[in-house]
């Protein structure tokens, strides 16, 4: 069985100074954690890969290096499974939309993307698009929240909500 955590806008230092140990906790059980964008710092990608192999895409308030680290979008493949992964920023259509159009012309089962900071998992066209929200600025959701993915004969994909940062 793989464990991937799924995390997006973790704005750390400028929404919170730490991540919330429960996020912790599931990354220490993790085999790997994708990060849809919105580090803030590559602090927070060597924070993350503490724990587990870690890989994700930028967000549009991260910097330079981040980019150049990451790019804007990517494709990981676990066994049979396609994730497309992008942090779902840009004008014109939602951030929905805009996650989808990144992988109209590829073959992927889930599309993780950040941004709004607000959880979404839902099927569309045979593709679940997946945002984790926070688990560092809920903004105006109830609960801050990251997304677990389990990998076995089939795979899992579900919410962590939790209600405090620390």
């Amino acid at each position: 069985m793989k464990k991937i955590v799924i995390v997006s806008d973790t704005h750390i230092p400028m929404r919170a100074k730490k991540l919330p140990e429960i996020l912790i906790d599931a990354c220490q059980k993790a085999d790997f954690i994708i990060h849809a964008g919105d580090w803030q710092t590559l602090d927070v990608y060597y924070e993350f890969a503490a724990y587990a192999e870690t890989d994700g895409v930028t967000g549009n308030v991260d910097p330079w290096e981040i980019l150049d680290r990451f790019g804007k979008s990517k494709i990981f493949t676990f066994g049979d499974l396609r994730i497309g992964v992008v942090h779902g920023d840009g004008i014109r259509q939602t951030t929905e939309q805009r996650a989808l159009e990144t992988f109209r012309d590829e073959e992927v089962d889930i599309i993780v993307f950040g941004h709004s900071h607000i959880p979404v998992m839902r099927e569309v066209n045979g593709v679940v698009l997946f945002n984790p929200g926070s688990p560092t600025d809920k903004r105006m959701q109830p609960q801050y929240s990251f997304g677990l993915l389990e990998i076995g004969e089939a795979w899992e994909l579900k919410h962590v909500f939790f209600d405090k940062e620390s």
